[in-house]
C-alpha cells in the first residue's frame, strides 16, 4: 500500500483553532489540489475527533473521478475510514450519511450503534497504524490518503507508515497559543526527496519518504510466484515460492517442502542464504504469499525467522487465506518496523499454484 499524509497548518503550526466552527486554512487553489489528490487514492482516513469537530463528508466532489471509479467496478466515492478509542460516533455524521462509499471504523471495541451504517473492525488492544494498513489492504485498498488530525498523523509517521507527506502552510494566518487548537510540526528527514511550490498563497512541501519500488518489486515477485509451481501439492499447506535479494545483489530462492516436509518457502531460501555465508541484515525477501505467523511443525514461524535475521523489506502477492489459521504475518512485520509491500496483481498466479486447495 502507498500511504500519503496530507494536512494544512497556519504559519505557527496549528491545524485548527479553539472555536466551534471549522477553520479553513487552505486557500481555494490549494483546496482544489487537495480534491485532486483525493481522486488519486482508494481510501481516505481521519480521526474520530476530526469527525466530531468538523463533521466532514470526505467526498470527491468530482464527477469525472467518480465515473472512473464506477468504470473500474468501485463505488463512486472514496472508501472512508476513521479510528476511535472511545467509540462516541453519531451515525448522523456526514461521514456516515453522505456519499456512496464503503465505510470502516477501527475501534478497540464493538460499536453496536453503527450496525448497518459502517463496518467496525475491532482490535485486541490499541489500534495501531500497522493494524489499520494491514486490514485495509486485505480489503483491497491500494492507496490511502490520511488527512488527520494531529494524533493520527503522528501515529502513522512514528510507525513508519507514510510514503509521502504533503504539508501546506498558510503564511498569512497565525493563531497564537490563546486561539490555537491542535498543533502539528513536520520536518522531512535528510534522506527524503522534497519539492516545494507556491499555490494560491499557500507554501506547499511534498516530501517523498519512500520512493516507489514497484517495477523492481514486481520483477522479483514474479520469480517468487513461479518458484511456487515447483512445490508438490499438499492438502495441508500452500504451495509458496520465495526469493531473497541481498544488498550486494546476490539472490537465493526456495519453495515449500524443497528439502524437508515441514519447511516453508521462506525457510528454504533463508537456509540456502545462511549456508552460503550471507548476512541477511537489510535484505529483501519476496514471497508469493504472506509469511506465516503461527507454526506447529517448526520452532519458529516464517515471520519470526524474518525478524530474527533482520530483513528490511518483505514483499508478497497474496494474503494468506483463513484456510488453516488466521495469519497475522504482515501486521507483525509492520509493527516490528519492517517495510511490507503487497502486489495483488500477481495473486492470480498464487491462486493457480494452489488450485488443489479450492473447496
Amino acid at each position: 500500500m502507498r500511504i500519503t499524509l496530507s494536512f494544512a497548518t497556519t504559519a505557527d503550526g496549528y491545524l485548527d483553532d479553539r472555536s466551534d466552527r471549522r477553520l479553513m486554512i487552505s486557500t481555494p487553489e490549494d483546496w482544489k489540489e487537495v480534491l485532486r489528490l483525493r481522486a488519486r487514492h482508494d481510501a481516505i482516513l481521519v480521526g474520530a475527533e476530526t469527525l466530531r469537530r468538523d463533521n466532514p463528508a470526505l467526498l470527491l466532489h468530482n464527477p469525472d473521478a467518480q465515473l472512473l471509479r464506477m468504470t473500474a467496478g468501485l463505488r463512486p466515492d472514496l472508501t472512508k475510514v476513521t479510528v476511535t478509542r472511545l467509540g462516541r460516533l453519531d451515525p448522523a455524521m456526514k461521514f456516515f450519511t453522505e456519499g456512496d462509499a464503503d465505510r470502516y471504523v477501527f475501534s478497540e471495541r464493538e460499536i453496536p450503534e453503527l450496525n448497518g451504517v459502517a463496518a467496525v473492525i475491532s482490535s485486541n488492544g490499541p489500534v495501531t497504524a500497522a493494524f489499520i494498513v494491514t486490514e485495509l489492504e486485505r480489503r483491497g485498498v491500494r492507496n490511502l490518503l490520511v488527512e488527520g488530525g494531529a494524533e493520527i498523523l503522528r501515529m502513522f509517521l512514528d510507525a513508519g507508515q507514510a510514503d509521502v507527506v504533503r504539508r501546506a502552510v498558510n503564511p498569512q494566518l497565525r493563531l497564537g497559543t490563546e486561539r490555537g487548537g491542535a498543533r502539528f510540526c513536520f520536518e522531512p528527514p535528510k534522506e527524503a526527496s522534497c519539492t516545494t511550490e507556491e499555490l494560491g498563497g499557500m507554501e506547499v512541501l511534498t516530501a517523498v519518504l519512500h520512493p516507489s519500488t514497484a517495477e523492481e518489486d514486481l520483477q522479483w515477485l514474479a520469480r517468487a510466484t513461479q518458484e511456487a509451481f515447483r512445490c508438490k501439492p499438499s492438502d495441508t499447506c500452500y504451495c509458496v515460492g520465495a526469493v531473497i535479494v541481498l544488498p550486494d545483489g546476490r539472490t537465493f530462492s526456495g519453495y515449500t517442502h524443497e528439502s524437508s516436509p515441514t519447511h516453508h518457502a521462506e525457510q528454504e531460501a533463508i537456509r540456502k542464504a545462511v549456508e552460503g555465508g550471507a548476512d541477511l541484515h537489510g535484505a529483501t525477501i519476496y514471497t508469493s504469499m504472506e509469511p506465516c505467523s503461527t507454526r506447529s511443525s517448526e520452532p519458529e514461524s516464517c515471520t519470526q525467522l524474518i525478524l530474527r535475521h533482520e530483513f528490511a523489506r518483505v514483499v508478497f502477492a497474496c494474503y494468506e487465506p483463513d484456510c488453516f489459521v488466521q495469519c497475522q504475518g504482515a501486521r507483525m512485520l509492520r509493527e516490528a518496523g519492517v517495510d511490507v509491500r503487497v502486489y495483488p496483481e500477481l495473486a492470480h498466479s498464487v491462486r493457480e499454484a494452489n488450485a488443489h486447495l479450492k473447496a
